[in-house]
């Protein structure tokens, strides 16, 4: 089966395309926190009010009094991300920053300790596609080599 290989990698690279609009795209939707805080402050506390424990404590002592700052870093991260991935460049490195960024979301929401993270579609959808892509995503087709 001489072709698999080829296949494959042709496959990963149609994913690094989709999940690389939909990381553009997301941060896109967050362009405003860049002059403004606030949407994600007030998510951020939505959040807190619905977690408890682990999640909770993060969003305490992390998330709410860097607000200033990730509100700034996760829209310019998704967008860069979403950018390398499309043209794949770095995509290894890409997904496993990329993988950060979502699981940290999922973490502070305290979705990830509830049986419907495994329903969701910005859960196990996207964090297998990333995972796939961080461990195969070396070399592939029509990708910028960096």
């Amino acid at each position: 089966m001489t072709g698999t290989p080829v296949t494959a990698a042709a496959g990963l690279r149609v994913l690094t395309v989709f999940m690389g609009i939909f990381l553009l795209l997301m941060g896109m939707n967050k362009l405003a926190w860049f002059n403004d805080s606030s949407e994600l402050v007030w998510q951020l506390q939505q959040w807190q009010e619905l977690t408890s424990g682990l999640s909770r404590r993060y969003i305490d002592t992390v998330a709410l009094p860097g607000a200033s700052v990730f509100a700034r870093l996760v829209p310019l991260g998704e967008l860069a991300a979403g950018i390398a991935l499309m043209v794949g460049f770095r995509v290894r490195l890409v997904a496993v920053v990329a993988l950060l960024m979502v699981c940290n979301f999922h973490f502070a929401s305290g979705i990830v300790f509830t049986t419907g993270y495994f329903t969701n579609g910005y859960g196990p959808p996207v964090i297998g596609a990333l995972l796939a892509l961080a461990c195969g995503g070396r070399r592939l087709p029509w990708s910028l080599r960096g």
